[in-house]
């Protein structure tokens, strides 16, 4: 058993999330020739560890099968579903409501090993690769994502990443950002989504103090960088890289639900 394999009591709760099917919807096709409960394991293993697929030990399933199923899951958004259920159960037993009104964005340059789409040069951070844009509500829980070429402005990837968390709330009020969200981003989301785009500048003074808001986006890069597969960006296509990200969020608050 590894450190990274589902407990009892986490398996029993993220099951039906993985099996559930749409209304009038019944299982078909080929048997499974593994338990489901161990290729979300191995699937784990990579994510946590960032070893690559092909070297999956041999207590998991094939390789193979738990990268297909993987890819499957992927093209269905499934775990980001994964992440809005578990969201809104930790929301609510965390005392709040299991709908947002607040949320906080900041991007982060990885450097990719990969030569996929949509890749560039950071020329701020001296990163040739890709950005992970996030948005995260007050606790720090992941509510949308969007990684794109590192060479995008933050203002213009931020438009990008709004959209998306437009489609998926229609309780948001207010975001917080920091100072490269400055301009007519702040115009253009009040204009938009009727959202009041609040910058949280740095303090003149040269000296620590912790920004109000701001550093809780901060501590969800941190909480991801704990999954050594997003350390880097081992993935071929920008869609799979968010994938593991709904991946890495997902299991942080499925534990701490269990």
């Amino acid at each position: 058993m590894y450190v990274t394999d589902l407990t009892d009591g986490q398996w029993e709760k993220l099951e039906p999330l993985l099996t559930a099917r749409p209304s009038g919807r019944h299982a078909g096709g080929r048997p499974r020739l593994y338990p489901l409960r161990r290729v979300v394991n191995g699937l784990l293993y990579v994510v946590k560890t960032g070893g690559p697929w092909r070297l999956l030990p041999k207590d998991f399933p094939p390789w193979r099968s738990v990268f297909e199923r993987y890819n499957t899951w992927r093209r269905k958004g499934l775990w980001a579903s994964i992440v809005q259920t578990s969201r809104e159960e930790l929301r609510q037993k965390l005392g709040g409501s299991p709908h947002p009104t607040a949320a906080l964005i900041d991007s982060q340059s990885v450097k990719t090993l990969l030569r996929g789409p949509r890749r560039g040069y950071d020329a701020g951070k001296k990163t040739k690769g890709r950005k992970r844009h996030l948005a995260v509500d007050t606790q720090g829980l992941l509510l949308a994502v969007r990684v794109h070429s590192a060479g995008i402005h933050d203002r213009a990837g931020a438009r990008a990443l709004l959209f998306r968390l437009a489609a998926l709330f229609s309780t948001i009020r207010v975001v917080f950002a920091d100072g490269g969200y400055t301009g007519t981003l702040v115009t253009w989301t009040h204009a938009m989504f009727r959202w009041t785009l609040t910058i949280v500048k740095r303090t003149e003074s040269h000296r620590f103090v912790v920004l109000p808001k701001r550093w809780v986006v901060e501590r969800t890069f941190a909480w991801l960088g704990w999954s050594r597969r997003l350390s880097k960006g081992y993935e071929l296509y920008p869609e799979s890289a968010e994938t593991m990200i709904h991946i890495a969020a997902a299991h942080l608050m499925r534990r701490r639900l269990a």
